[in-house]
């Protein structure tokens, strides 16, 4: 019988260790995780049962959280801002696990001769980890979702699937609820959704941004640190251009079908007469996206015109640190008509492709001096 040679045995031994190099390091990543979302529906149940206490939760809710989060920031950094607190309140109102009754005694901090109170989250992780399987930001993205069978629906196909937090958001953008429930071929619809799945890399899941918080890790900077720094510049710099654009709003507030959208810039040109929506996310461009963005455009065509304006258009920003992707969308109007009537009057998408990266860059190597410059002190 042939023997394997060294360099056969050497190759196996790498792939071997590889692999479980590999599988720890998804262990550790969903370890932390697990934790993480326990911890924040322990502190999400703590101030509901805080609340209870009181007579008049409504008068002082809103005071609590505030406090709540001026003092954990103090004690621990960040990560426990108002909107988060409140979204950890609201995950332990929405997902009301039942626990055993021993284990609830212990949890509501009676009495026991072996439970200490540093042991709580260690005596619930195990419950808890049958639960929740999906990451915080998975469930921040579920918590938007007002109806039961909906959330329910997103979490079963979320967790079979295996999908990542830009992929759940994606379907529910594109209503797979509302098209399953339509549809006479759900399996169909469905088998469509889970197509190319997106596999993330246990580094790039650790880089979550409530996962740096919670281990209290530091972070270069964070996406929403980004986002604002970019759109701030491109609003400053579409202003300076000199070609007729002027400054409207930030954050303007659109309401879709009961749901709240944020509008990242609006401004109006003179010369077109129109309306000019822009948003802008730090990542690669979706389709997904584009929908979004037309749906804004229809809403402001609908809504936010004059009945002597031009109909709105809407200008898409996605910018990864590989390819940055500028997209118009016109909200179905003929691309005749906007060749011939908007094209020429608005910026060349490779000029504002090239700023957005110029800007990046600087914002990036700005933060790195702020880094090395706090590590000298």
């Amino acid at each position: 019988m042939k023997q394997p040679t060294k360099k056969h045995t050497y190759s196996t031994l790498i792939t071997d260790l590889a692999s479980l190099i590999e599988q720890g390091r998804k262990t550790a990543v969903r370890y932390v995780n697990t934790a993480l979302v326990a911890t924040y529906w322990l502190i999400g149940r703590r101030i509901v049962k805080y609340e209870q206490k009181g007579k008049r939760r409504a008068e002082y809710g809103e005071e609590l959280i505030s406090k709540l989060s001026r003092d954990l920031n103090k004690k621990f950094g960040r990560g426990f801002s108002p909107d988060n607190l409140e979204a950890m309140r609201s995950f332990y109102l929405c997902y009301p696990i039942t626990i055993s009754e021993t284990m609830s005694r212990k949890l509501e901090g009676q009495k026991s001769a072996t439970l200490s109170r540093n042991s709580e989250i260690t005596l619930a992780i195990h419950p808890l980890t049958e639960r929740f399987i999906l990451s915080w930001s998975h469930y921040r993205l579920l918590l938007r979702l007002d109806e039961l069978f909906k959330r329910e629906f997103y979490e079963s196909e979320c967790v079979r699937g295996n999908w990542s937090v830009r992929q759940l958001d994606r379907q529910i953008q594109s209503m797979l609820y509302e098209r399953t429930a339509l549809s006479r071929r759900k399996t169909a619809v469905i088998a469509k959704a889970h197509e190319k799945p997106i596999t993330l890399k246990p580094e790039d899941e650790i880089k979550d941004p409530y996962i740096l918080e919670f281990l209290g890790l530091k972070e270069e900077y964070s996406e929403s640190q980004l986002e604002e720094a970019l759109i701030r510049h491109m609003e400053h710099f579409l202003l300076e251009l000199g070609n007729g654009f002027t400054f409207v709003a930030r954050q303007k507030r659109i309401t879709l079908e009961g749901r709240h959208y944020r509008l990242d810039l609006l401004l109006y040109h003179r010369v077109l007469r129109c309306l000019v929506a822009i948003d802008l996310k730090i990542g690669e461009f979706t389709h997904a996206d584009a929908g979004q963005m037309n749906l804004y455009v229809n809403y402001l065509k609908d809504k936010g015109k004059l009945s002597d304006e031009n109909d709105p258009i809407g200008i898409i920003l996605c910018s990864d640190k590989k390819n940055t992707v500028v997209e118009y969308a016109l909200g179905g109007m003929n691309n005749k008509v906007f060749a011939s009537k908007y094209k020429l009057k608005l910026p060349d998408p490779q000029m504002l492709k090239r700023e957005i990266e110029h800007e990046r860059q600087r914002f990036v190597e700005m933060r790195i001096v702020e880094e090395r410059k706090g590590v000298n002190r």
